[in-house]
Formats: C-alpha cells, sequence, structure tokens
C-alpha cells in the first residue's frame, strides 16, 4: 500500500516534469508562428500577446519579394536529397560487414563513429575547406553535397548496424545454403528486412543537410548556390536590426518540412537507437 502510494506523488512529478520540459521546448516554435502572422504595429507593442489580435500573411508575401526563398529551398532540396541517398548507400554495406564480422577492428570502428559526433565543426571547417579547394569544389553544391555525406555517415551507420544486428542470422545461413552469396543475401534477404531502417535513416540525413547552416555559410559563396538557412540570414541587416515579420515566416516556412519528416520517423530513429544500444 505504502508503495502505491508513494509511487503517485513520484509519477505525478515525473509527468509535470515532463510537461515543463514539453513548454519549454515548444515556447520558440509557439513564438515564431505568434509572430510571423503579426502585422508591423502589433510587433512593436511594448505588451506582446501570444495571439495576433490582426493576423496577417503580409510577413510571408514580403518575405518572398525580399529574398529568393524558392531557389534557396530548390538548392537545400538537391543537396539534402543528394547527401541522404549517398550517405545511405555508403553506409548501407559497411553498417552489414560491422554488424556480421565482430572482430577487434569492427568494434573500434564502430567506436570511432560514436566519438567522431563528439567534433565541432569548428575543428574540421579548415582542413575541409582545403580539400575541396584542392579539388575545385568550393562555391559549389557537389563540394556540400560532399561535405554533408562525411558529416551524416557516421549516425548512418550506427543506425543502420543496430537494425541489421536486429536481423536474424539464420535467414542469411538458409540463404548460403541454397547457395547464396553474400552479395545476393544482402540484397535478396537482408536489404528488404532493412527497409524501415533505411528509410528512417535516408529521413534523418535529409533533415540533418536541410537545417545545416555552418558548412553551407563558409562553403557556398554565391547567392544564386546558397541553400535556405543562409538566405533566412539575409533578413538580418549589417548592424544586426532584423525584419522580424517576413524573418519569422520564412523560417516557419523552412521549419515545416523538418517537424513533418521527424513526426513521421520519431518511432523508427528511437527503436533503431535503442536497437543499437541493445545490440552493441
Amino acid at each position: 500500500m505504502s508503495t502505491t502510494r508513494t509511487s503517485k506523488p513520484a509519477r505525478a512529478g515525473q509527468y509535470l516534469a515532463l510537461l515543463c520540459y514539453l513548454v519549454f521546448l515548444a515556447f520558440p516554435f509557439l513564438w515564431l508562428i505568434s509572430t510571423a502572422f503579426k502585422p508591423p504595429r502589433e510587433l512593436a507593442s511594448l505588451h506582446p500577446t501570444w495571439i495576433p489580435k490582426d493576423p496577417t500573411l503580409d510577413n510571408f508575401r514580403q518575405a518572398f519579394d525580399e529574398q529568393p526563398l524558392l531557389r534557396a529551398a530548390g538548392n537545400s532540396l538537391i543537396v539534402a536529397v543528394c547527401a541522404a541517398l549517398i550517405a545511405v548507400i555508403i553506409a548501407t554495406p559497411m553498417a552489414y560487414v560491422m554488424a556480421r564480422h565482430r572482430t577487434l577492428l569492427a568494434r573500434a570502428a564502430t567506436g570511432w563513429v560514436v566519438v567522431s559526433q563528439a567534433f565541432p565543426f569548428v575543428l574540421v571547417i579548415i582542413p575541409l575547406f582545403l580539400v575541396l579547394k584542392n579539388l575545385g569544389q568550393i562555391n559549389s553544391l557537389p563540394g556540400l553535397i560532399m561535405v554533408y555525406v562525411v558529416w551524416s555517415l557516421p549516425f548512418a551507420l550506427w543506425m543502420l548496424v543496430g537494425y541489421v544486428r536486429a536481423v536474424p542470422t539464420e535467414l542469411e545461413e538458409a540463404a548460403a545454403v541454397d547457395g547464396a552469396g553474400k552479395l545476393r543475401t544482402l540484397v535478396s534477404i537482408t536489404a528488404p528486412l532493412l527497409a524501415p531502417g533505411i528509410v528512417a535513416t535516408i529521413l534523418f540525413a535529409f533533415i540533418t543537410a536541410w537545417n545545416e547552416f555552418f558548412f553551407a555559410l563558409v562553403l557556398l559563396k554565391t547567392p544564386e548556390k546558397q541553400t535556405l538557412p543562409v538566405v533566412l540570414t539575409h533578413f538580418i541587416g549589417a548592424e544586426g536590426a532584423a525584419d522580424l515579420g517576413p524573418l519569422a515566416a520564412a523560417a516557419f516556412l523552412a521549419t515545416i518540412p523538418s517537424l513533418v519528416i521527424f513526426a513521421i520517423i520519431q518511432k523508427r530513429i528511437t527503436g533503431g537507437m535503442l536497437t543499437g544500444a541493445v545490440k552493441s
């Protein structure tokens, strides 16, 4: 009886902490939506409100008039799709080898994959810049795609290793008994079972490339090639003054694809992380 009585307050405390955390996370996005629909008079008010009194779409029209959002979104789409597909194509066979051959080298590679995610951007930007300069890929979308592939590959590999280890080895052994080689087994047996994990990994890599700002800012100089996160900074003036209405409208539109995709794959991403943690 005492256990039940003590567990209810503890559970209520957990729900309260979770609610506070959700409010903390949702506050910037809700304020962004509110700002995007406010007219200039309400934005300059000394007493801001959550719900716009006179909602307007002028901020969205002004955002498209001031900056080439569609062109920038097209560049981001090209870069994100190509980087996601290439990263998963490379990571899938690598993940298969690392999951099925648990040697010391494979374990060391898995540890390096995790450690590499702790490297800050500024630590690798100069070597990457020099490599791309030697390849003649500075200020080009293919060069940015290569950077995004390298940056998203470790986490994509880690996710796929967990999915591969969740596939029973008995299925591959049965295929080997029937005379199927490693490549045929991977394509015909393992790959179809990995389809949900591959889709989740592709979408994760897409979100990473779609939202990335630092590499795009450093490597792309021509306005016609800049991606959407970089173009959003153009709403901020040279002295730091920002046109809040159009900026909020453009930022809200840029956030929608990431929110939609993450809402679709959040369970698969969590499942992949947990599977990798348990199996490793």
